[in-house]
C-alpha cells in the first residue's frame, strides 16, 4: 500500500508533468489559433473564425514568393549535405587516414566554435570575390559549409555499423565503390540520411542572418526575413500577417517530418547487425 508521503510525491510529479506540457502546448495553441482570429492577441483563446489574415498575407508582395526561395535554399541546403555527407562520412568510415578520428572532431569542433556570427565578414568577402552575392545559390552553399561536420559525423556511425561482409560479397560481382555505396550501404543507412535531410532542412529553413546579409533584391528573401518586415519601425508586431504566415511557414517542415519519420524512422545510431 503506498504511504502519504509516496502519494504526494506522486501527485506533484504529475503537475509538473501538467506544467512542463502546458509550457510547450500553449505556443503551439496559438499558432493554430491566432491565424484564425479577427483580433489575434498574445494569449490563448477562441478565435473569432475568419479568412482575412490569409487574405491581407496574400496582398503582401514578398509573402507568397518569400516561402517559394525558402523552399529552393532549405531545399538545396538538404540535397548537398545529404549527398556530401554521405560521401565524406563513408570514405573516412573504410580508409584507414591517419589522424582520421583527430581531423573528424577538430572539424565538429571548429563549426561549434566558429558560428555564422563570427565568420560572416570574411564569408561576405569570399561571396563577394566569387560573385555570389545576391545569389540564392551561394546562400545555400555557406548553410552546407556550416552544417556539413556535424552530418558526416552523425553519417559516420552508420556507416560504420553497416557489415563489411555485404561490400565485399558485391565487390565480387563487379560491383564498383559508387554501386556499393549506392545500392548497399545508403540503403542500410536510410534512418541516418533522413535523420540528416530533415535536420538540415529545418536548420537552413529557420536561417535568418546568412540570407539577411547575402541577398539584397527582396524578390529573393526567403521567409525567415520577409518575417521581419512584419513589424513597423517602433517594433510593434503586425499579429494577424505574423500568426498567418507563422502557420504557413511552420507547415512545410512539420509535413516533411512526419512524411520522414513514417516511412524511415529517426534515429542516430545506424546500421544493422552482423
Amino acid at each position: 500500500m503506498s504511504t502519504p508521503g509516496a502519494v504526494v510525491r506522486r501527485i506533484l510529479f504529475y503537475v509538473f508533468l501538467t506544467v512542463v506540457a502546458a509550457f510547450w502546448a500553449l505556443p503551439l495553441m496559438w499558432l493554430v489559433f491566432a491565424p484564425f482570429d479577427a483580433h489575434p492577441g498574445l494569449t490563448v483563446k477562441i478565435p473569432d473564425f475568419t479568412l482575412d489574415n490569409f487574405r491581407r498575407l496574400g496582398e503582401n508582395p514578398y509573402a507568397i514568393s518569400s516561402l517559394r526561395n525558402s523552399i529552393l535554399i532549405s531545399g538545396g541546403t538538404m540535397l548537398l549535405v545529404t549527398a556530401l555527407s554521405a560521401l565524406a562520412a563513408y570514405a573516412l568510415s573504410r580508409v584507414r587516414l591517419p589522424g582520421r578520428n583527430l581531423l573528424l572532431y577538430g572539424l565538429l569542433l571548429l563549426s561549434s566554435i566558429v558560428t555564422g556570427t563570427a565568420a560572416m565578414v570574411p564569408i561576405f568577402l569570399l561571396m563577394f570575390q566569387v560573385g555570389l552575392i545576391d545569389d540564392r545559390s551561394g546562400v545555400a552553399l555557406v548553410l552546407t559549409g556550416g552544417l556539413l561536420p556535424a552530418a558526416i559525423f552523425i553519417l559516420k556511425d552508420f556507416m560504420d555499423a553497416t557489415p563489411r561482409s555485404y561490400e565485399e560479397s558485391a565487390r565480387v560481382f563487379g560491383a564498383s565503390p559508387l554501386q556499393v555505396l549506392r545500392h548497399v550501404v545508403l540503403p542500410i543507412a536510410r534512418p541516418g540520411l533522413a535523420t540528416i535531410a530533415v535536420w538540415s532542412l529545418v536548420n537552413a529553413w529557420g536561417d535568418f542572418l546568412t540570407a539577411y546579409i547575402l541577398l539584397r533584391d527582396p524578390d529573393k528573401s526567403p521567409a525567415g526575413v520577409v518575417m521581419y518586415t512584419f513589424y513597423n519601425e517602433g517594433g510593434q508586431a503586425n499579429l494577424p500577417l505574423i500568426s498567418a504566415f507563422s502557420l504557413l511557414y511552420a507547415l512545410p517542415v512539420v509535413a516533411l517530418y512526419l512524411f520522414v519519420n513514417r516511412r524511415y524512422g529517426f534515429r542516430f545510431h545506424g546500421g544493422i547487425k552482423s
